[in-house]
């Protein structure tokens, strides 16, 4: 894999997208576009990633830290302009520079990798990835003369009807030998009918002074497409979604329905999994082998292990960890809480800020409160307890070990290992009861009853209930 430094143009103001948030910063499956972009120059093996901001640029350099260094361009003069603000960062670098918008979400590490062998092959000064489209739009124009070699890119608002006319197209990602891009960058005119310094305009320099330059036509169309407005976006989500269904299919992963299933890119899924119809899963997810999830259920940020069953209708939020062969049933939302092999929450449960042993079950109904009003608290079931349906444990608080929690209760301290926890009022059954009040409702309707106690008038329920307390008192 050959070294080259990485050039990310990422500083346009990207007016169709009519957004308060920097263009890059979209996401695709999951992911912004500037994050899939430095993600795939890192993968091909660029021992720097420099990124050009501008246009709300604190919000990319923030974002950015850590995995990118940063140049600014203050005044948005054309993509030429862009390139040269990195100069001083390149200053004395010998090399292969690669240099791509920040739009670009679908290249593949391979197709950068094949644009560097090819231009180190051919010798070079500079090297474009193009590709063919049936429908070019108003991408810009690859001119080729008549031995096939490209002769100049033409920006579609610069361009004739003939060369409007021309198919290949330039996708924004070059791969140019740093001295002669240095030395061209400084020959660029912005003279065109944006009054911008374009990139493209590097080539027709080169080209100017009989130095080489080459092409590479992807073969799928498709990983050059470049995001500038909200329709865009929302196809490449829909070709990076493609993407990732067929490529966990391919790895053993069952899709039921592909087209109602939704995995975002950087997820990872065990095989022998089967992923039922309106399944969401994203962020940074992994779930292990033989399991199964949904229908309707979605994930986000979360680990569960082999053999689990989730769903239908869950929900696992961010900071959930399933160990394996875990249940997680219909109506059961788990949230920042580690569950262990074997236990079940088989229905309309909440399991927030909890820590779960193993074979532990939860019946249905069951919350752990842990938000008193101004901090979370933990819940903690040790192995083999058992807590009954319609229960309420109130954290900070411990099940131990094989305990068990009677139906209905509201837990506030911590039950002892084998202990049985009952916390609920007594009941208490009154017999005729029902009889009685039905009679005082007929008679206070009538406004002529009476009740059963010593004579006293009944003319409404609350005189009813009235009795019945003094008739509790008597006893």
């Amino acid at each position: 894999m050959m070294s080259f430094v990485g050039l990310v143009l990422a500083a346009g103001l990207g007016k169709r997208m009519k957004s308060s948030l920097p263009k890059a910063l979209h996401q695709v499956a999951g992911q912004p576009m500037i994050d899939h972009v430095v993600g795939t120059l890192a993968k091909s093996g660029a021992s720097r990633v420099i990124t050009v901001v501008g246009h709300e640029g604190q919000a990319l350099q923030e974002h950015l830290a850590g995995r990118s260094e940063i140049v600014w361009q203050h005044e948005q003069l054309g993509t030429g302009h862009a390139a040269a603000q990195a100069g001083p960062a390149l200053a004395g670098y010998v090399g292969n520079v690669v240099i791509i918008p920040g739009d670009v979400p679908l290249l593949p590490a391979s197709s950068i990798q094949n644009l560097i062998e090819v231009h180190e092959a051919g010798g070079y000064a500079a090297t474009v990835l193009t590709m063919v489209l049936d429908e070019p739009g108003v991408y810009g124009r690859v001119v080729r003369d008549c031995s096939g070699r490209v002769s100049s890119i033409v920006e579609y608002c610069d361009a004739s009807d003939a060369i409007r006319a021309v198919r290949e197209v330039n996708t924004g990602v070059y791969c140019f030998d740093n001295h002669q891009l240095a030395g061209a960058l400084p020959l660029l005119s912005n003279e065109n009918k944006q009054g911008e310094y374009y990139l493209t305009d590097v080539i027709s320099a080169l080209i100017s002074q009989d130095l080489p330059v080459g092409a590479v036509a992807l073969d799928d169309a498709s990983e050059g497409m470049g995001v500038n407005s909200r329709a865009q976006l929302a196809a490449a989500e829909q070709a990076m979604r493609d993407r990732k269904r067929l490529a966990l299919m391919e790895e053993g992963v069952t899709l039921v329905d592909p087209a109602s299933t939704f995995v975002d890119a950087q997820v990872e899924i065990g095989r022998d999994t089967v992923i039922m119809p309106f399944t969401v899963i994203s962020g940074s997810t992994s779930i292990g082998q033989s399991c199964n999830i949904g229908p309707y259920v979605q994930i986000r940020d979360s680990s569960v292990g082999d053999r689990c069953n989730i769903g239908p209708f869950a929900f696992l939020r961010p900071g959930t960890v399933l160990g394996d062969r875990v249940k997680v049933g219909d109506f059961v939302e788990v949230k920042n809480s580690r569950v262990g092999e074997g236990t079940k929450v088989p229905h309309l449960s909440y399991i927030g800020d909890a820590v779960l042993g193993s074979g532990v079950n939860v019946g249905a109904g069951t919350i752990t409160c842990n938000y008193d009003g101004v901090a979370k608290h933990t819940t903690v079931i040790d192995n083999g307890a058992f807590v009954g349906a319609n229960s309420n444990l109130v954290a900070p608080v411990r099940v131990g070990q094989n305990a068990y929690i009677a139906t209905g209760s509201t837990v506030t301290t911590n039950v002892p290992p084998e202990a049985l926890a009952i916390a609920r009022a007594r009941q208490e059954n009154k017999d005729g009861w029902a009889a009685r009040r039905r009679a005082a409702l007929a008679a206070g309707t009538s406004g002529t009853g009476r009740t059963a106690e010593a004579g006293g008038t009944a003319g409404t329920a609350g005189d009813f209930k009235a009795a019945e307390d003094a008739r509790e008192e008597k006893k």
